[in-house]
């Protein structure tokens, strides 16, 4: 429970535009997510991926060009085309000179849109897009497209006595709703660097056949660098997947669930640690096709022994390195009458620990995930303390004296805890690892006006909102570490703010997934809205949430799956995430939250 207890408590691209954001998105990743299969997807039966026959998408055979076509309606037809389902450019490409036909690639990124204006021209053809979104390579979403850079430009050239397009970008370019239904967000997952924790990297992946095989192809492109300069000494992710494999041309998935993995190329005899690691990659990235429930891999045909010698490995595989923290307690964590308490809603009781016992002047606390340590802010916002939740012999230590007006204080997986100092300079960003408190500079969010911050468990991403004097900001920075976990550097913040909030207002943000934050903004006085989005600035498609709220005044959530998103509000906690009424807060509750 944040700012509301606590206060009293989201006419296209020009063809060497559209080169030139290529250009600089192939260097995030080779061969991607998005792609599109010359010969359409698998039609095996034992294919991986394939969703129920009543769910798949309605096929799409497009037409060839007519003879005697006006260049505006090549145009026109190879936008269409594009829109094969199953997905296939093989009709796309006749509409492409001779040369392009073999230069053309789809799959280097994609631009989706929400509407389209008829292709003009003859010697030149332009097709304005309105709604225009990029994504890259691997299927990672990298934002709306400026009007300017929202005209397609087509050269035409005529073969055979027809028109043919002979600069296509070399992009897939398909509407919204139709990408909508044959595409959905997933995550790559790959190690921090240190290798304690997985670290998920939102794509959009292809709902069809060839989903498994797809999601193998991007652990195996490896992790990409965040935007911005790179820094030598620190990165955000790491794989181990060893370099100088290929993936199989398919994953064939068994009857029973079993994905068997054929990979090929030469690679360094494996320590069991990389075997683990490596597998617990596949087992977290692999188990969001849903007909998988194991997975054996090969190398040139040698089968990939586990530690024990198994060859065989559930998807279930890899608990310890859960991203939303192995073990992580479920509970709620609050002040009621100024003493630590846990439970769940309505079922609030006093730790066992001092502050659970004796009553303090504290305005927000944080608990780590293991709910062994929790972090108090002081009444007046100036001073930050450390405490055992249990044990009332264990002492209560001063961490931080002399602060501004210190924000709720957030852990992250490796019990590094963060702080955010409101200074009249703007924000500084605060961790502390035992004994020590180093400052970090967040580009874009210290120095700034910060009203609310999240740590994401994995230690990889802080987000912020930036209050601004029009509209509201969320920013987030990746974080980045030493393979021995040292905390090196924070990269640019980017802007993830919703594009259709009227007022532009963010009263709080929780977590609603490990790469999923909620928002919660402000319609009017009386009345709120929440919303999803992800941590890249890409819309969600989660489970929807009620739109408009009474006056909410904060959220409650938590990444870890099945625990429920909380709004409070002037009738209680209003549960979103789940069916249930209001839940009628204790009297004398001033906090409430999740760990971390």
């Amino acid at each position: 429970m944040r700012a509301g207890v606590r206060a009293g408590v989201r006419a296209g691209v020009r063809a060497g535009a559209v080169r030139a954001l290529l250009v600089a998105l192939t260097v995030l990743g080779a061969s991607g997510c998005v792609s599109m299969p010359d010969s359409g997807p698998i039609s095996s039966a034992e294919a991986g991926g394939a969703a129920d026959a009543a769910d798949e998408p309605a096929a799409i055979d497009p037409e060839p060009p007519v003879p005697g076509a006006s260049a505006s309606e090549i145009v026109d037809g190879f936008l269409d085309a594009m829109q094969a389902s199953p997905i296939s450019p093989s009709t796309a490409r006749l509409f492409l000179s001779s040369a392009a036909r073999s230069s053309w690639n789809p799959e280097l990124s994609t631009v989706t849109y929400s509407g389209r204006l008829q292709a003009e021209g003859s010697s030149r053809v332009s097709v304005a897009l309105s709604g225009a979104d990029l994504l890259d390579a691997r299927g990672a979403w990298r934002g709306r497209l400026p009007s300017y850079q929202s005209v397609l430009q087509f050269t035409m050239v005529i073969e055979d006595g027809e028109y043919r397009i002979a600069d296509p970008p070399d992009a897939l370019v398909v509407p919204e709703v139709w990408f909508e239904d044959r595409f959905r967000p997933v995550s790559l997952y790959f190690f921090d660097p240190q290798g304690s924790r997985l670290v998920p990297e939102p794509v959009f992946a292809p709902t069809d056949q060839t989903l498994a095989s797809t999601l193998v192809e991007g652990l195996l492109d490896g992790p990409t660098a965040p935007p911005g300069p790179g820094r030598p000494e620190g990165e955000v992710t790491r794989t181990f997947l060893p370099p100088g494999l290929e993936p199989p041309l398919s994953v064939p998935v068994s009857g029973d669930g079993v994905a068997t993995v054929a990979l090929s190329g030469e690679v360094a005899p494996l320590t069991d640690r990389q075997t683990t690691l490596m597998v617990a990659q596949l087992a977290w990235t692999m188990r969001q096709d849903p007909e998988i429930r194991s997975v054996e891999v090969t190398i040139d045909g040698v089968p990939l022994r586990l530690p024990g010698g198994q060859e065989q490995f559930s998807v279930d595989d890899g608990a310890p390195y859960d991203p939303t923290g192995f073990q992580a307690s479920s509970l709620l964590y609050g002040l009621r009458n100024g003493r630590l308490v846990s439970g769940t809603p309505g079922e609030l009781d006093p730790v066992d620990g001092v502050l659970g016992q004796q009553a303090r002047s504290l305005r927000s606390i944080g608990v780590d995930l293991t709910a062994t340590n929790v972090a108090g802010v002081s009444r007046d916002g100036t001073t930050l303390r450390l405490a055992a939740v249990r044990g009332v012999d264990e002492p209560v230590r001063t961490v931080i004296d002399g602060a501004s007006d210190l924000l709720e204080p957030a852990w992250d997986g490796n019990d590094r805890l963060w702080v955010v100092d409101r200074t009249e300079e703007g924000a500084v960003v605060r961790h502390v690892v035992g004994r020590r408190v180093r400052e970090l500079d967040v580009p874009g969010i210290s120095g700034e006006d910060v009203t609310s911050f999240l740590i994401s468990r994995d230690g990889s991403r802080f987000v912020a909102v930036i209050h601004g004097v029009r509209r509201d900001l969320i920013r987030v920075s990746r974080l980045e570490y030493d393979e021995s976990g040292r905390l090196r550097a924070a990269t640019e913040s980017e802007s993830i703010a919703l594009d259709d909030d009227p007022l532009g207002r963010v009263r709080d943000i929780a977590w609603f997934s490990p790469i999923t934050v909620a928002v919660l903004t402000r319609l009017s006085p009386g009345a709120s809205k929440v919303s999803t989005i992800g941590v890249d600035g890409a819309p969600t498609s989660q489970d929807p949430l009620p739109t408009t709220l009474g006056d909410a005044t904060a959220l409650i959530g938590s990444p870890a799956p099945g625990e429920p998103l909380y709004a409070v509000t002037d009738a209680g906690l209003a549960v979103l995430s789940s069916v249930g009424g209001p839940r009628v807060l204790e009297d004398g509750l001033t906090v409430l939250d999740y760990v971390g």
